[in-house]
């Protein structure tokens, strides 16, 4: 009998899951998928284009909060979880939310989801949102630049537009991102790649990306998202940790999957985290994966011009996901404001509009800096509005792109710059050697 299936997800790996696993397997028909997290994907429709022969309609995509329903009027037999940055707790709510209507509950794993590569893969992922995977990739990739290595980046999906449109998606210069419309997110994690040089794929459909990427590619660098685990099989699997939020890498989902699976763990923020958080975090390494390589690492902050802050109310505006599910407190912007004495950080809450009010509503915990959320023009103009209204000196980016290449606004602002900084031995030079040896 075929069995009847809903996908759990956020426009990311449920659609991966689909592809590789059910897609073509007459022995499931996924009757609906379910979305969290990413606003602006619930209501649409998974299209035939990518569905294949056996979903001529497609598969609609509906609002988590319908999924009981959804499981009695279907008569769903199994419900696939397949998103990631959650809490173990959150995961087995959601289990029982799931069993107490009637169906199974079920993850798929890293053997059955994970595509083997023509060529070397380095993957960096984390244990959570925020962690310093951005600025670890970028070392990596410019180690294996430097010996000689064609790189190309392939990144964790983040499809916010026409899914169709976006099934395989090449970026290999700033105009790319215009072209294929890109969100605030998804420049955040191309435009560094694309500032060193180095191309990047990202979209839907990960076996068609991985085919498209081995043509032109010595190395594949999978720059994961989200914590979730690697699309494809790595040679060299790299996770970082954050000894901001200690205890986190052993209780979120999958974060500490990866950690049990790490070849090396990055400890990175040594300089700006407590000693007991990196010893706490260290501990957990050791207990749970005793043959992962330890690097430890820095995360230091540049602001040109620094000397502008002190005195001025500054407003801080960080990445939004690592505030959002990622429940980060404070990021680079806040740090360089204490550092460089600003007089004050301003809380934007007060003045904020439309969209970004909400997810302030939605995460009460954010507290007193700006989230740069922008998943859509509505969030995107929501954002700039709420930046004009708050009564700064001084806007403080601390974000992985310069906002007003996007976000249009008046005040003066200085960009907060981080890049990974390994301390002392073993390095990312060392746990490359043993693939590609030494530059």
């Amino acid at each position: 009998m075929t069995k009847k299936l809903i996908i759990m997800g956020a426009a990311g790996r449920d659609f991966h899951d689909f592809n590789v696993l059910f897609r073509d397997d007459p022995g499931t028909q996924v009757v609906a998928f379910t979305a969290a997290q990413i606003p602006n994907i619930a209501g649409r429709l998974y299209p035939p284009e990518l569905t294949g022969v056996r979903y001529p309609d497609g598969i609609p995509i509906h609002p988590e909060a319908d999924l009981p329903r959804l499981i009695r009027d279907l008569g769903v037999d199994e419900v696939v979880f397949a998103y990631s940055d959650v809490s173990h707790e959150t995961v087995m709510h959601k289990a029982s939310l799931v069993l107490a209507a009637g169906a199974g509950f079920r993850f798929d794993g890293p053997r059955a989801t994970m595509l083997p590569a023509k060529v070397p893969v380095v993957s960096v992922c984390a244990v959570r949102t925020g962690s310093g995977k951005s600025q670890t990739t970028r070392r990596v990739a410019r180690s294996l630049r430097a010996r000689g290595k064609r790189v190309v980046a392939i990144r964790h999906p983040m499809p916010y537009g026409d899914l169709a449109k976006q099934r395989v998606q090449r970026f290999a210069a700033l105009e790319d991102l215009d072209r294929h419309q890109c969100t605030i997110e998804e420049r955040e994690e191309y435009e560094p790649h694309l500032g060193a040089g180095c191309v990047v794929f990202a979209g839907v459909d990960y076996g068609a990306i991985l085919a498209e990427a081995e043509r032109e590619a010595d190395v594949i660098l999978w720059d994961g998202g989200n914590n979730d685990l690697p699309f494809y099989v790595p040679d060299l699997e790299i996770v970082v940790a954050d000894p901001h939020r200690p205890g986190h890498e052993r209780t979120y989902h999958p974060g500490e999957t990866n950690l049990r699976r790490a070849h090396v763990v990055v400890i990175n923020k040594i300089d700006s985290a407590s000693p007991a958080g990196v010893e706490a975090v260290r501990a957990s390494v050791r207990e749970l994966n005793p043959d992962a390589v330890i690097i430890e690492a820095a995360s230091p902050i540049s602001v040109p011009d620094a000397g502008q802050i002190r005195g001025k109310r500054v407003l801080a505006v960080e990445d939004g996901p690592t505030l959002t599910h990622g429940e980060m407190k404070y990021g680079a912007g806040v740090l360089a404001a204490r550092r460089f004495g600003a007089a004050e950080i301003l809380d934007p809450r007060p003045w904020a509009v439309g969209s970004i009010a909400r997810t302030f509503e939605s995460y009460p915990g954010i507290g007193a800096l700006l989230p740069a959320m922008g998943y859509g023009e509505e969030q995107v103009k929501d954002l700039g509005e709420t930046i004009a209204r708050t009564p700064a000196d001084l806007v403080l980016i601390a974000t992985p792109i310069d906002l007003r290449r996007v976000v249009r606004f008046d005040k003066p602002a200085l960009r907060v710059g981080y890049e990974l900084q390994e301390i002392g031995k073993p390095d990312l030079e060392d746990a490359l050697q043993p693939l590609f040896g030494r530059a």
